[in-house]
């Protein structure tokens, strides 16, 4: 069933490439346009952004139903031991700090902002997850997708510009709700609207064919960068183009940092890395993960440029960084060399080998341009262009990945998290 899942899609892809879909010139912020920098106001008591009910379409949408302990939908909920949140967690039973991976990540991002507004200052979460109907009937608490937060100070003048930081944060619906207290609540994860794949930061950097390296915003095709072919050994491979690019978009990374030698990676949490398993045999192997699974203990590959090999070493420690500018690199091999840490090219579906075989057809067509094309075929056709945003193929692959592939191969934000 899974070889013929595999086979279908391939089928579906190439012909996709044939009548691409009317994917690339959609609406968006428009080619090399910046926005210029925001003013935030705080929210007024009592307002709730956006204007409409929380669980009608425009904002977290309808409930679905309670989420007990004992219901199959509790794998759905995922701990935050976020060290810079202080959970209130007056039940004693660590409710508060059970959510969706999307109020997570929301809530994660949430948290650096506060402590950027208020040096000092944390984010503070006095309801998250009910388990014992303290809430309103049908209430999004009930479901882990609804946080109550006020600052760790617990100022009340605060809140106001507490509530506009979570909207900034992508939270779906921002209620002041209460002087004493802000309501926030995220979409179902899956009804995501709002689509983003893995990223890395603008200057995050590469190693070139040649010896130099090079921002990857900087990157151009004809570049040929270090990566790894399916044997594990380092190689130069063609830069083909940007799976996802937002020059100036605010998103949340997972820092990835080693023991020594001392490195570090920045992804966004669907992206995928490299870890190091150990069979029975004594021989290395790979296998890809999220970003967002990432933890100490785990083992990750640096580059070794001398010996044009892979040296196995332990992360250290795994925390939240914001930063602007997020890009996707795709090569020819599939891998690259980030900040001297192997890594995908590829997010959301956990599997490597399978996102590799499905954007064949997109390699094949970029070496079968750059054949008859004399020019810099970075910008040759809206066909194959990719200046901002999400590239329209790796659109297609999620819709089509979400009918072909079971949820546990995706990522639980799907293609989301635009702020994270």
């Amino acid at each position: 069933m899974l070889l013929l899942r595999r086979i279908l899609l391939l089928g579906l892809i190439t012909s996709a490439l044939v009548c691409p879909p009317a994917l690339t010139c959609g609406p968006g912020r428009g080619i090399g346009r910046k926005r210029p920098p925001k003013k935030l106001t705080p929210l007024a008591y009592k307002q709730f952004i956006p204007n409409v009910a929380e669980k009608t379409l425009g904002a977290s949408g309808r409930y679905e139903g309670k989420i007990t302990r004992n219901s199959e939908r509790f794998k759905e909920l995922t701990p935050n031991y976020n060290s810079d949140i202080i959970f209130k967690d007056e039940e004693n039973t660590a409710a508060d700090r059970l959510m969706t991976q999307r109020c997570k990540d929301k809530l994660n991002a949430l948290a650096i902002s506060v402590m950027n507004q208020w040096p000092g200052v944390k984010l503070r979460v006095t309801e998250g997850w009910d388990e014992d109907g303290h809430h309103s009937e049908e209430s999004l608490h009930y479901e882990g997708r609804a946080v109550d937060i006020t600052t760790s100070d617990r100022e009340r003048s605060k809140y106001g510009m507490l509530a506009r930081l979570a909207v900034e944060a992508g939270f779906d619906w921002v209620y002041y709700e209460s002087k004493a207290h802000i309501h926030c609540s995220v979409k179902a994860e899956n009804s995501v609207a709002a689509k983003s794949g893995g990223c890395f930061p603008a200057n995050a950097s590469v190693s070139l064919e040649g010896g130099g390296t090079k921002a990857i915003k900087d990157l151009r095709p004809g570049d040929r960068v270090l990566a790894a072919n399916e044997e594990g050994k380092l190689v130069y491979s063609d830069f083909l183009t940007f799976l996802d690019k937002q020059e100036s978009e605010k998103k949340v990374f997972y820092v990835i940092e080693t023991t020594e030698p001392k490195r570090s990676i920045r992804l966004t949490a669907a992206h995928l890395i490299f870890v190091s398993q150990s069979p029975a045999n004594g021989t290395r192997s790979f296998k890809s993960v999220f970003a967002s699974n990432i933890k100490p203990g785990d083992q990750v590959f640096l580059a070794n440029h001398e010996m044009m090999d892979l040296k196995v070493v332990t992360v250290e420690k795994v925390h939240l960084e914001e930063d602007i500018g997020a890009y996707a690199p795709v090569t020819s091999h599939g891998t690259v060399v980030i900040n001297g840490v192997l890594a995908s090219c590829y997010a959301v579906i956990e599997e490597h080998s399978w996102a590799h075989m499905a954007f064949a057809p997109l390699r094949f067509a970029f070496k079968l341009f750059s054949y008859f094309s004399s020019k810099d075929y970075y910008n040759p056709s809206p066909t194959y262009l990719h200046v901002e945003g999400i590239h329209w193929y790796s659109q297609f692959l999620y819709q089509l990945g979400t009918w072909i592939l079971d949820n546990d191969s995706l990522h639980p934000l799907g293609m989301s998290a635009r702020s994270s």
